[in-house]
């Protein structure tokens, strides 16, 4: 089935690239817009919840559209998504509490979960193997530049403009998006019987939604040894349970367990929730640790982190040409080599090592991303049929979302842990929330030596946990790709 012939492929990459961008680059500007938003909304304790709804919705729906997409087609299910994301977007500007801003933040989300992986299974379905290879390159540059320009973008407008712009600035790209998607983008037409599995798709949604609100509220919201965390947690994999054994029977289920049974995907998904869970350390902790025990400014600590978002389009890029050469398990095996030196590299760092080494540790990290990454979502959409394509892709990047909500709370609980622990152990008086105190200029002028040593001793030794645990997530993934078949992967690009 060939319809590369009506359909201009270079316009359709641009137009979903520009997707990606819009979805990549909403993380790290409303990041840097947060401390404006909150100190106008008010409503700080409910601060983690602006990115937790979000990433709660975009999570749970990106199987969801993946299977859609299957099944009515590319165009209709991608222009629904970031309808919504665009509505979100707009609504997320009129907000006059944080409790609104949530609010609004889940409908972005809702609509979130179809930009990143229709836009890529566009891509796999115009582009051969081969092509689709090289052209990956393109797709991860754009992750790059969303991570260098996303804090440059977003400090600007709320230093000259205003705050709600962070969320408007999207609609004129999305527009964008859309409209060249829907005017150089031609599908064949989908003849086949729709049964769409409804029960399926709610038991998804609800089974991981509370699996997901578990992860990141336990610990916060309440206690993850109460009886509430019990509940969740049995009630959430009850529900999951209940999913598979219904998909099984499903006769066109909502996620097709068939594809798990070939190897490379499996292992390919799997190390992709590992690798989540490392990218989520590294960027949540790396400019807690260059700000509050190095005592460099957030500039300095947004540079070491950009040496990531740097090596990741880089590795990319070369990913595609070694594919085709050596296969998916030579080049995922040097990614996962790359993340280990990077991990360790973090292990070793200490406050007196300098921004350059956790640069260059950020840097690793980021090579070996951009290597598994590439080499994965290649080989699946290469293993699988055009019928299945959204759904495997889908497949991969939940996995890898769902990893870095898996990730944000084992390192928080790591760090919070581990601080507590040493303030109990050395009998010092402080809580937590003081390491606040460390993370800015200002608020270091304000601490009596002794006080801004014996925090930043505790900082470091607690980071240090989390580091190891990073390093603990790279060994796993290093594991899980030995598994992978060797040699080339033949592929099916029906």
């Amino acid at each position: 089935m060939n319809i590369h012939k009506k359909t201009n492929r270079p316009f359709v990459l641009i137009s979903v690239m520009l997707a990606m961008f819009v979805g990549a680059v909403e993380a790290t500007i409303v990041s840097t817009a947060m401390p404006a938003i909150a100190a106008e909304l008010g409503g700080f304790s409910r601060y983690s919840w602006i990115f937790s709804s979000y990433l709660l919705m975009s999570t749970v729906t990106v199987l969801i559209y993946g299977k859609l997409a299957d099944l009515f087609g590319r165009k209709p299910i991608f222009f629904i998504g970031m309808s919504i994301f665009l509505i979100g977007s707009i609504l997320c500007g009129f907000a006059y509490t944080m409790e609104q801003l949530i609010v609004y933040r889940l409908i972005q989300g809702l609509g979130a979960g179809a930009v990143m992986p229709i836009a890529t299974t566009i891509v796999g379905d115009i582009y051969s193997t081969k092509e689709r290879a090289k052209i990956q390159g393109y797709l991860s540059s754009v992750w790059g530049v969303s991570a260098v320009s996303g804090p440059v973008i977003g400090g600007l407008i709320v230093q000259y403009m205003d705050w709600k712009y962070v969320f408007w600035v999207n609609v004129p790209l999305g527009l964008l998006a859309m409209a060249g998607v829907f005017f150089f983008l031609q599908e064949p037409v989908i003849e086949r019987k729709v049964a769409i599995d409804f029960k399926g798709a709610a038991l998804l949604a609800t089974s991981l939604s509370i699996i997901l609100f578990w992860l990141v509220e336990g610990g916060q919201a309440f206690d993850r040894t109460s009886l509430l965390s019990l509940f969740l947690v049995v009630f959430g994999i009850g529900l999951f349970t209940l999913f598979i054994w219904t998909e099984r029977r499903a006769a066109d289920p909502m996620m097709p367990f068939a594809i798990w049974k070939n190897p490379v995907i499996l292992y390919a998904n799997l190390v992709s929730l590992t690798t989540g869970g490392i990218m989520i350390g590294v960027s949540s902790y790396l400019p807690t640790f260059v700000t509050g025990v190095m005592e460099q400014p957030a500039i300095i600590a947004g540079f070491t982190l950009t040496a990531m978002s740097i090596g990741w389009p880089i590795a990319s890029s070369v990913a595609g040409h070694l594919l085709i050469r050596f296969g998916t398990f030579k080049v995922s095996f040097a990614g996962g080599l790359s993340l280990i030196i990077g991990g360790m590299l973090f292990v070793l760092m200490t406050g007196g090592s300098g921004p350059l080494w956790a640069a260059f540790s950020s840097f690793f990290i980021g090579v070996g991303m951009g290597l598994t990454s590439t080499a994965f979502i290649v080989t699946i959409q290469g293993a699988v049929s055009r019928e299945h394509r959204g759904s495997a892709t889908a497949a991969n990047m939940f996995m890898r979302n769902f990893g870095n909500t898996i990730g944000a709370a084992i390192f928080g609980a790591v760090l919070n842990g581990s601080l507590l622990t040493i303030f109990k152990k050395k009998e010092l008086d402080y809580e937590v929330n003081d390491i606040n105190l460390l993370l800015t200029e200002e608020a270091r002028s304000t601490l009596p030596v002794f006080k801004m040593e014996e925090l930043q001793h505790a900082l470091d030794g607690s980071l240090q946990w989390v580091y190891i645990a990073v390093l603990v997530f790279a060994v796993i993934s290093m594991l899980l790709i030995l598994r992978i078949p060797r040699g080339v992967v033949q592929y099916d690009d029906n």
